[in-house]
Parts: structure tokens; sequence; C-alpha cells
């Protein structure tokens, strides 16, 4: 009588069914984590080829005696540098630049809240008034420089007519620094303020219609709750508003370039900006890649020192504002 053997366990399916599971399930978390970094490179690969690494090439640039006719020169260090700073011209393209940047930053985000403001009450044809406000970034910048440089002609400009019929004499816009610089102002609001007004009205139409809602109960009128509740939760809309037209305002150069024929700032060069400035040591009479990039990495750290106190200054004021 022959004894059979014990019948083998039979492999459970299950087994192989939750290896799989598991390994879908690693996909998919790794997925998650790895996905939306994917999705952000181009912008990162972009930004190091035509950012990083023109900074990088440029600070290269500045320790050399660097020509535009001859190429590369000799490494001379910081001498770039230093005959920058002796030149007055630089202080002069420095004071004009901070001029320009205060008559039109602070104006245009004074301005992009209050239009945005009436722009978010119920008011008729809310699209077009919307859209209105945009055309102005819409137009080139060439084409809003030289309409206005013939607004603000000193004899036979448009400006100086209205003003005239109200007594006033006319200004020199293009020969007074200050009337100058307002004028150039005047055409950089222009263009950005519609613009900003966009990103205020965005973030005011995110604000719960409740909190309002609740302040008209309480008997808070529409001034009330203008400053007591829309301006603060426009905080962060405000600091990034605040920071972009600071960098915008310091890098400025189309406007003040076509203000004039010439496009070298003036006679006494009364509206040359840094920007400016730094063309005409690099394409100008020098020609000097070396102080051109001195003078652009003299500009980035300026850039980086008021961005870094405005960054300061609004968080100061946002935490204030959240005790």
């Amino acid at each position: 009588m022959s004894i059979s053997s014990p019948p083998r366990p039979r492999q459970s399916t299950t087994t192989g069914y939750s290896k799989a599971a598991e390994r879908k399930h690693r996909l998919a978390a790794l997925d998650m984590k790895v996905s939306p970094y994917l999705f952000i490179s181009p912008f990162f690969i972009l930004f190091l080829i035509v950012g990083l690494f023109p900074l990088a090439y440029t600070a290269f640039v500045s320790v050399h005696d660097w020509n535009l006719i001859g190429g590369q020169g000799d490494f001379v260090g910081l001498k770039n540098f230093t005959d920058v700073l002796t030149q007055p011209r630089f202080y002069t393209a420095l004071r004009n630049t901070f001029s320009i940047f205060l008559l039109s930053s602070v104006p245009q985000v004074l301005f992009a809240i209050i239009v945005a403001a009436i722009l978010d009450q119920n008011i008729r044809a809310k699209t077009f008034w919307r859209m209105g406000v945009l055309l102005p970034y819409v137009v080139a910048p060439v084409a809003v420089s030289l309409i206005f440089s013939k607004l603000f002609a000193d004899q036979s400009g448009m400006i100086n007519e209205i003003l005239g019929t109200f007594g006033v004499n006319p200004i020199r816009w293009h020969a007074d620094p200050l009337a100058s610089h307002v004028a150039i102002a005047t055409m950089v609001n222009f263009r950005w303020t519609g613009y900003n007004t966009l990103i205020v009205l965005a973030a005011m139409q995110a604000i719960p219609r409740d909190v309002y809602e609740a302040a008209v109960i309480d008997g808070a009128s529409r001034m009330r709750t203008f400053f007591s509740i829309t301006i603060p939760m426009l905080r962060p809309t405000i600091i990034f508003v605040i920071i972009t037209s600071t960098i915008g305002g310091l890098q400025i150069f189309d406007e003040p370039r076509l203000f004039d024929q010439a496009g070298q700032g003036g006679a006494d060069r009364q509206w040359m900006t840094m920007t400016m400035y730094l063309y005409e040591l690099g394409w100008g009479t020098q020609k000097s890649f070396g102080r051109a990039s001195a003078v652009a990495w003299l500009l980035f750290l300026i850039i980086l020192i008021i961005g870094a106190i405005n960054f300061m200054i609004t968080r100061r004021i946002s935490s204030e504002g959240k005790r």
C-alpha cells in the first residue's frame, strides 16, 4: 500500500495583488512628490539660462578690461568699479533714477488701489472698464514715449497749452531736471497703473463678501470698511506690487531714452538713468563692456538693498496688522 505525499499548499493570489498594489501606491506617491517639480522646472531652467548665467558672466566681464571692439583684455579686479564710482555722471544717473522711481512708483500704487476699488463696485459695463484700464499696457513703450514727448514739448506741447489757459507760464519739460522727471514718471504711470490695478482688483474680489455684510450690519460706512477690511486684507498683494514696481522703476530705460530725439538723457544728462548710463558706457563713446558690467552689478546690488528694505518694512507692517 503506497502512501501518497501531502498536497503542496497553493500559492495565494492575494500576495501578488498586494505587491502590485503596493508598487502602484509607491509610484503614485513618487508622482505626487516629483510632478510639481517637473511642472515648474521649465521656468527655472529658462531662468538659469537667460537670468543667472548672464548675471554670472557679467560679473566675469566686470573684472576685466573688456572692450566692444578689442574683446577680452587683462584682469583688472575692481578697477572698473572704482572708475565708475569716481565719475560724476554715475551719481547724476543715480539721482535721476531714484527721483523718477519715487515720482512714478508711489502714485502708481496709490492710483492702482483707488481705481481697483472703483472697479470693484457694482457699476455698469464692468468688463468694459476693466479691459479699458489695461489698454495703456498693451501700447508699445516706443509709441507711448513718442506721444508723451510731443505732449510735453517745451514750445508747442499740449500740456503747456492747457497750463497756459490757467495763467501758468510754459514749463521747460526738456530742460528742467524735476520737470523732465515728472514728465517721464507720467509716462510710466500711464502705462503701468492699469496693470497693477487688475492685480489689486483680483485680490479685492477674493475677499469674502460676508465680511463686508457683517461690517455693514454693524453700522460701518463704506470708507470705514475700505480702510478696516479691504486694505488690511490686501497687504500681501500690495507688498507684491510695491516690490515689482521698485524693481521696474530702478530699471527704467525706454521712456527716458525716447523722451527726446538724441536719446542721451538731455544736454546735461538731467534725466539720464542708470540703465542709460550703462548703455552709454557699453555702446557709446567709451565702448567699455567692463565698466558697463560694473554699473550693471552696482545697479543689481542697489535693487537688492532697496528690495530688502521694502520687504522688511512691509513685513513689519503686515505683522503689526495681524496683531
